[in-house]
């Protein structure tokens, strides 16, 4: 088996319980009835579009908690990039294992590749321009680290991977705190190290400095008033710019000289790669 691991994550809990979602309690009935349970197959996991891989060595694990000795053989390294009609995995085993597990191994590796590839469409479209990608906490519950596992194999950056790693203040925490100032200096009196300050006017630039930020998000700004919010900091702190940002505007956005640019949709809104499980006879 591929040495594999993800940090703070129990994989094998994952698998377990996605394997639990579709055996319920009656097992895969159909592969019972019309598969004997000596029946070999082999099969060929494939792409159909052209696709930056994520997610192969994770339906590794579920063909091996349903038959441990199946022979696996992983044919491209994650984060690669594929051209349409390639081969990603090739296994040979017990067919009833094979088949219950396909689909769960499928689901996988069809949304994380799918994140994977929109991410490296945008990481291309920024190219050049100095600016880094970030992804969001805007993910499915309970499988944010996995998606953002894929978004590091598209080429982004992990921005927060959840509300204890810095404090991001946001025009909610403003309302409720009165200022922007006075939100970041309660941040700055708890002792928090990163703290990061949603800003959508150009005039809140300075306090938010002068109250001790340590990273603007520049909201939902147009391009000049992006480019006068980096020329104000002046390369202070990191920059920002977030909001409504698409594949046809990112580059122009990135060229303002902002440090980060933040998409939500990579791993909101990226569609399934489409990739099959082709079997024969082992």
């Amino acid at each position: 088996m591929s040495q594999f691991s993800l940090p703070d994550f129990d994989l094998d809990a994952f698998v377990r319980a996605t394997l639990a979602e579709d055996l319920g309690a009656g097992g895969d009935i159909t592969s019972m009835a019309t598969i004997p349970a000596d029946a070999r197959f082999g099969g060929v996991m494939d792409s159909r579009d052209a696709i930056t891989v994520a997610g192969l060595p994770i339906a590794e694990r579920f063909f091996r908690a349903l038959e441990p000795a199946m022979e696996i053989e992983i044919l491209v390294e994650e984060g690669a990039q594929v051209a349409s009609g390639s081969d990603l995995m090739r296994l040979s085993g017990n067919a009833r294992a094979m088949l219950t597990a396909e689909r769960s191994a499928l689901n996988t590796v069809q949304h994380l590749s799918g994140i994977a590839t929109m991410t490296r469409q945008y990481v291309d479209a920024l190219a050049g321009t100095g600016a880094t990608l970030l992804d969001t906490r805007k993910t499915i519950p309970g499988l944010r680290v996995l998606e953002k596992y894929a978004t590091r194999m598209g080429g982004a950056k992990n921005h927060r991977m959840g509300l204890w790693d810095a404090a991001m203040i946001k025009d909610n925490h403003v309302a409720v705190a009165g200022s922007v100032e006075e939100a970041v200096r309660r941040a700055v009196a708890a002792g928090i190290e990163s703290i990061i300050v949603e800003v959508d006017r150009v005039a809140q630039v300075e306090s938010a400095l002068i109250a001790g930020a340590t990273h603007l998000l520049l909201d939902n700004m147009d391009l000049a008033e992006l480019r006068e919010c980096v020329a104000l900091v002046a390369g202070k702190v990191p920059t920002e710019a977030s909001g409504g940002v698409r594949l046809d505007t990112i580059r122009a956005i990135g060229e303002t000289g902002v440090t980060y640019v933040s998409v939500g949709r990579l791993t909101q809104s990226a569609p399934a790669a489409d990739i099959g499980l082709d079997f024969a006879l082992a």
